[in-house]
């Protein structure tokens, strides 16, 4: 149970003790007044011995905690909480996870769905629009059974729930912004998965819930999307603007995210500002194309270690092809962002991405703080513009 083990190593022995005494009837052995590692192995045993639907909803609750108590799954339960102070007092992102999965799970169920929503932000997934700024969102009543109404009958849906929330996003040298989410949740359409039945495997007939989240800035007027299908995204902010923020929708699209890697064509410095306190900046990759050639690709690879950089490695090995840089188009760029360490702290963070023209980056990926940071200098340094 690689899962509960790692629930349980992670979370302080109070913490457990709270949350067995509510879910789970233990044996009285266990140790709690013990050194934390002491009560791993016997509550391990405990909870392999519990009648079998409550092992599995144990191992369940702790797959849900320790799903929130990354950095990212801390962010998502500060940007929800109703008292902040309450989890600054707890000791680690696991205690913090579980008081508010066991005192306040609707929160935690919110966050939950801000940390979907942050997860697929900018990817695939997601799209943005702009409506109409400082409106109020309706919440309950008419307007919010309409709105399901209005979903179940464009997408076919027997059955539909929608939960809004308050929720803020952190903004780099700035107040956090204020936002609105709105979860949807909607019956897909019929299917089957194989399940044992009497122990023997069959099929049980099934309709899938599928997710979507809505966030909408009133300060701004900004609505982000994540959705499986790119006419779901327009056609739910759409109902959304006509039934809970009673405005039009005139299909206006945020500005498009470009990357450009044409800085890198040539030694690069990286400035920075003293306080976000970065070290240093050292490109690791390069991948090439050839203007001549879309079907091929040259890698050049400069690995720690090397005094040279992948400009200085660039110029000799390209040389010897009778080529200079200036021959490709760069078509992916990897590099990492060194930050100075901090007391009290191992080693010294770091932050690599990955830009693939002409719009992958993996900053979507990181926490809303790398992801700040990062946008900020993709900016600056000329590998990022709005058009």
């Amino acid at each position: 149970m690689p899962t509960i083990a790692q629930f349980l190593r992670s979370t302080p022995p109070a913490s457990l003790r709270s949350y067995f005494d509510a879910a789970a009837p233990l044996p009285p052995e266990i140790p709690w007044d013990g050194p934390g590692h002491a009560v791993v192995a016997p509550l391990l045993r405990a909870v392999d011995a519990l009648e079998h639907e409550l092992r599995d909803k144990v191992i369940t609750d702790a797959e849900r905690v320790g799903a929130m108590a990354d950095e990212p799954g801390q962010a998502a339960l500060y940007s929800v909480a109703a008292s902040r102070a309450v989890l600054d007092d707890l000791e680690n992102g696991h205690a913090r996870a579980l008081w508010m999965f066991q005192h306040d799970l609707t929160a935690f169920q919110h966050a939950e769905e801000v940390r979907f929503a942050d997860d697929k932000r900018y990817g695939r997934l997601w799209e943005g629009f702009v409506l109409q700024p400082d409106c109020s969102v309706a919440r309950d009543g008419a307007p919010l059974l309409a709105f399901e109404k209005a979903i179940a009958e464009r997408f076919a849906s027997r059955h539909v729930h929608v939960e809004i929330c308050d929720r803020a996003r952190p903004v780099l040298g700035a107040d956090d912004a204020a936002l609105v989410q709105v979860a949807i949740y909607r019956e897909g359409r019929a299917g089957d998965i194989r399940e044992f039945v009497g122990g023997k495997l069959d099929r049980r007939a099934m309709r899938p819930v599928i997710e979507a989240a809505l966030t909408y800035e009133p300060d701004s007027g900004t609505v982000e999307v994540v959705a499986n299908a790119a006419e779901t995204r327009e056609e739910l902010v759409r109902l959304f603007a006509e039934h809970l923020l009673g405005s039009l929708f005139l299909g206006d699209r945020l500005r498009v995210r470009q990357y450009s890697l044409q800085p890198l064509r040539e030694p690069f410095t990286f400035p920075t500002d003293p306080e976000d306190g970065i070290e240093g900046v050292r490109v690791g990759l390069l991948r090439l194309m050839p203007y001549d050639s879309g079907a091929e690709r040259l890698t050049l690879e400069c690995r720690r270690g090397t005094d040279r950089s992948i400009w200085e490695m660039a110029e000799e090995r390209l040389r010897d092809q009778g080529r200079r840089i200036e021959n490709y188009l760069i078509v992916q760029a990897q590099f990492t962002i060194t930050f100075r360490g901090t007391p009290g702290r191992r080693g010294k963070r770091t932050l690599p991405v990955r830009i693939s023209m002409p719009k992958g980056c993996d900053l979507k990926d990181r926490t809303e703080r790398e992801r700040l940071v990062g946008e900020k200098y993709l900016r600056r340094w000329g590998l990022l513009r709005d058009l």
